[in-house]
Formats: C-alpha cells, structure tokens, sequence
C-alpha cells in the first residue's frame, strides 16, 4: 500500500474513533485487552482454546459476571457494596434450610433471592435514608450477614440437596452450561434496565451529581435503595448456582467474593467516582478476571503470584480511570 493510502485509511479510522462517546471507547479498549490476552495464553498453553476449557471459564466467570453486575449499578452511584459475599452466602443458606424442610425447590429459590433482596434493602435504607457512607452501611451488614449466615445452622453446611436444585449448578442446555445460560439472561435484562430505562437515566444521573439530580426531581433515596436490593438480589443469584454447582450450601461461600465483583467493574470501564459505566462493559471485565485466572494456572502461576498480578491490574484500571476524567 502506498504512502498517500495509508494515510487515508489512518484517517478513516481516526475519524470512526472521533465519533464514538468516551464510554463507547472505554468498551473497544476493554474487549481489545480481552482478546490480547486470550491471544497470549493461546500461545502459552495448548490447551487454552480447548472447547472444555472456554466452557471451563464461562462456567466459572458466571459466578463473578452476575454478582459484578449489582456491583457496577452501586458504583455508578458513587457507593460500593461490601456486603455481596455475605449475601452469596446467606441466600444460599436460606435455600437449602427450605429444601432441608422438604419445601418445594422453586419456592425455595424464591425464599433464597427474597433473603438477598432483603438484605440489599437493609443496605440501601442505612445508606438512601440514615445517611451513611456506603462503605460503612456495607461493611456493617457484611459482618452481620455472615454472622446469620454462620449462626442458621451452627457452621454447619447444608448438603444433599435435590437433584432438581442442582441441575441449575452442574446440568447444560444444548451443551451450554446453565449457569452460563442464567448470566446471559441477567446480563441482558439489567444491561436493559440501565442503558434504555428511565431508572437507568436516574442512575446515571444520581451518580454523576447527587444534589443536581434530587433538584431535577430524581427520587434519589428510590434510586440508592434500588441499586442495592439489585446487587442483593444478583447476589442471590450467585449463591444459588454456587450451592447448585458444589450441591451444598455453605456459611463461608462467597468469602472476598465482592472484591472480584468492584474488580470486574472497574477493569470493565465502571468509574469509581459514579457517573459511567456499563454492563457490557462488566461482562468484559469479569471475563477479563476470569481468563486471568484460567490462563495463569495453565502455565503453572501459584494462586498466591496470581493474587499479586490481579492486584496489579485492578491498580492500574483506577489509575487509567483518573487519567481518562482528567482527560
């Protein structure tokens, strides 16, 4: 290609990448370091590009994509929620205690997602109406939840659980995973909600500028108070495929579960001082964490090396955050 053509087709990129929003740009940028870096370990190990393997990281980045999700909706409000291992939990443990009692399974799923929603509500109302720092709300129903969690049935896991329970955990449709089949339908039901809703735009705007949204007539405590029942009840819905996929329900499941979620989000473009993000977005980055931790035990990285290179890079994503909103 000649000189005189390569500047043509630089500048028709450039021009394509001009009218893409910042957000829009943020994604490519995302989904462009997913690729990179399945494109390394494909290199690195043989066996990263098996189809039992992609199944392999999918099955297991449900778990983290669904949670990430109520994660990213807290934090473009500008909170956080430290509360969502806890809840992962503590739904769990609701469930199987109904199952345990010979209750029907689907109601007890609905008792587990009704126990997480309820403790997201507990969260938002500390936060939407006493007026304290998400940090500190989440941090206290963190505690108290896993306390519940421990004191339903003295530490003791709940197991044997009915067949028709776990399927949800370890059976697949068409050869594709149920869980993965669940965090596909979360994934674009609350994408939905977000990007074309009304609350979506209310969401957006309370974590942008909270006082200028109360005067603009946002019902701004409806909104905080909303977010989190979301992220308790997405939080439900991890702990139930967790308890489906091992076929018992543990007091300790989710244990630090909460950090990969704020990771998925921040890698996945969600600012941490509220105002942007997606889910598209988070998806990336859960798979980003996801990928991370599949490729790096194929080539052998000890968990404990991993837990320093996943550090590294949630480090770096805040820290790009804040040079794009200097930008």
């Amino acid at each position: 290609m000649s000189d005189a053509g390569k500047k043509e087709s630089k500048g028709i990129f450039s021009r394509l990448l001009d009218k893409l929003s910042r957000p829009q740009k943020q994604f490519l940028s995302t989904l462009s370091g997913l690729l990179l870096l399945g494109l390394v370990f494909s290199v690195l190990s043989p066996f990263f590009f098996s189809v039992n393997n992609i199944l392999t990281v999918a099955t297991q980045t449900a778990v983290i994509a669904i949670i990430a999700i109520g994660q990213t909706y807290v934090l473009i409000t500008g909170g956080i929620d430290l509360s969502i291992g806890s809840n992962i939990a503590l739904s769990a443990m609701a469930a199987g205690l109904c199952m345990r009692a010979n209750l029907p399974v689907p109601l007890a799923i609905a008792a587990g997602l009704l126990t997480g929603t309820f403790a997201g509500a507990v969260s938002g109302t500390l936060i939407a109406f006493g007026k304290l720092p998400p940090f500190i709300a989440t941090l206290g129903t963190m505690t108290i939840v896993r306390g519940l969690s421990f004191t339903l049935t003295q530490a003791i896991p709940i197991s044997n659980l009915p067949k028709s329970f776990t399927i949800w955990g370890t059976g697949s449709t068409f050869g594709i995973p149920n869980p993965v089949i669940t965090m596909l339908l979360l994934i674009f039901a609350f994408g939905f909600i977000l990007a074309k809703t009304k609350l979506g735009r209310h969401i957006y705007a309370t974590g942008s500028n909270f006082e200028a949204a109360r005067l603009s007539g946002v019902n701004t405590r409806r909104v905080l108070m909303t977010v989190y029942m979301f992220s308790g009840l997405l939080a439900a819905f991890a702990g139930l495929i967790m308890a489906a996929r091992i076929i018992t329900a543990q007091p300790a499941a989710g244990d630090g579960y909460e950090l990969d979620a704020v990771a998925s989000s921040v890698i996945g473009g969600t600012s941490t001082m509220g105002g942007e993000g997606s889910i598209a977005g988070t998806f990336v980055g859960a798979f980003i964490i996801g990928i991370l931790r599949n490729g790096l035990n194929l080539i052998r990285i000890t968990p404990y090396i991993q837990k320093i290179i996943i550090g590294m890079v949630i480090v770096a994503s805040v820290f790009l955050d804040k040079i794009r909103r200097k930008d």
